[in-house]
């Protein structure tokens, strides 16, 4: 059979991260080197884009800005959070084959492998030669068969650098400091604060995370007990945190509950979280100094804070979806292997190992406590932040004795 020719198209599903466009820039650059390639379109605002036949043409791109926004955070094409149906998926699959689509690339998340699954299948019944790969992209690291995803790693990198900062601001000024970070099912990024901790009595002391049940009593005698020991306490909590029927915490402050378009609880974009667990605190410790920040949207894209490594393997599971696609004439989900320490390889696995299937922290990972990580993530974690991690340092003098004696007594 001779090489399969035609068009390829580029599409993004699901929240945008600081290296996506790395991913998608991978993609256009490689591809363009394939002679059996006519053109690279980009969906604007991904699944829309396609049924609305809104593309870009990027082939008539310079390489010298596809270059720079590769290293621009969010994501250029756009994105939605429409989940396609199969219907239309199908209605997908008909705009593909109207524009000579035969190389069909879509980065996301578990959704976006099941979409990609479905436009796959709808071509192989219509004998339609296609080739589709999902590309892995997400900040949960939520995704089976992926040692991490590409994204994780620069949001990893600003929640411990925002914890460094935060336990700096508590060192100096104590009381109870608590910081909501994104994970729904998944707490892979607030346990990412762990790395922040430098010297024995830096914060966060305490971590909770969604693959824990969340315990109010426990959680106000955890504040106390490090506040007792330090006279102050800095605390991660991931959006997710559930009671022991599996309701999200966040839902016993809200007079209504707002759902997004997947039909889940709204999670982010709101203080709500923080302001319960503050009052928690107050009413069970009797600690008056509790503030509480909900770090929301700002650590998907934060320009100024991007793991280098991060960036790389972005590109580099771009171009390797190209080469399954187009040199080894391959559908799949591209996956990334730990092989050292450290390094990666990048493997292909079934759409269905992806598919609107949910990898949580493994329990190596957690405490036996339920609050806090363990050395094992710590050092699952450390080369995903990248190069350069800024580190705190502290005033090592000695103190000068005291003559008067005031504040003895």
């Amino acid at each position: 059979m001779g090489k399969l020719e035609g068009n390829v198209l580029i599409a993004q599903g699901g929240g945008p991260t600081a290296v996506i466009n790395q991913s998608i820039v991978g993609v256009a650059l490689e591809a363009r080197k394939f002679p059996q390639v006519h053109r690279v379109y980009g969906a604007r605002h991904g699944v829309e884009g396609i049924l609305n036949e809104d593309f870009l043409d990027m082939t008539q791109e310079t390489t010298n800005n596809l270059e720079l926004v590769g290293k621009t955070p969010s994501s250029a094409l756009g994105s939605t959070r429409m989940k396609p149906t199969e219907d239309q998926c199908r209605q997908m699959f008909k705009v593909l084959r109207a524009h000579d689509i035969r190389y069909f690339f879509f980065v996301g998340g578990n959704d976006s492998a099941d979409g990609c699954r479905i436009v796959n299948d709808e071509a192989k019944k219509c004998g339609y030669e296609l080739r589709c790969i999902h590309v892995p992209k997400t900040i949960d690291n939520d995704l089976p068969g992926n040692d991490h995803t590409p994204g994780f790693g620069s949001a990893g990198r600003f929640v411990a650098s925002a914890f460094a900062g935060a336990n700096l601001d508590n060192r100096a000024l104590s009381g109870v400091y608590i910081g909501v970070v994104m994970g729904r099912h998944a707490g892979f990024l607030t346990a990412m604060a762990s790395l922040a901790k430098k010297y024995p009595d830096d914060g966060p002391h305490l971590i909770y995370l969604p693959e824990r049940t969340f315990d109010p009593e426990k959680f106000a005698k955890d504040v106390k007990a490090v506040h007792d020991k330090y006279g102050r306490c800095v605390i991660a909590v991931s959006e997710g945190i559930h009671d022991e029927s599996g309701v999200p915490m966040v839902t016993k402050l809200m007079d209504s509950i707002e759902k997004d378009d997947h039909g889940n609880v709204q999670l982010s974009g709101t203080g709500a979280l923080g302001d319960l667990l503050s009052a928690i605190v107050k009413e069970k410790t009797g600690i008056k100094r509790v503030r509480s920040d909900t770090f929301g949207y700002i650590q998907r894209s934060f320009i100024g804070c991007v793991s280098d490594i991060d960036q790389n393997e972005a590109r580099e599971v771009g171009e390797k979806a190209v080469h399954f696609a187009l040199w080894h004439d391959l559908d799949g989900s591209v996956a990334i292997t730990r092989t050292g320490n450290y390094s990666v390889d990048y493997s292909l696995q079934p759409f269905e190992n992806v598919a609107a299937q949910t990898r949580t922290m493994e329990d190596e990972f957690i405490n036996a406590e339920g609050n806090n990580v363990t050395d094992a993530f710590l050092t699952y974690a450390r080369p995903l932040v990248g190069s350069g991690f800024p580190r705190p340092h502290r005033i090592r003098a000695p103190k000068v004795a005291k003559i008067l004696g005031w504040g003895d007594e």
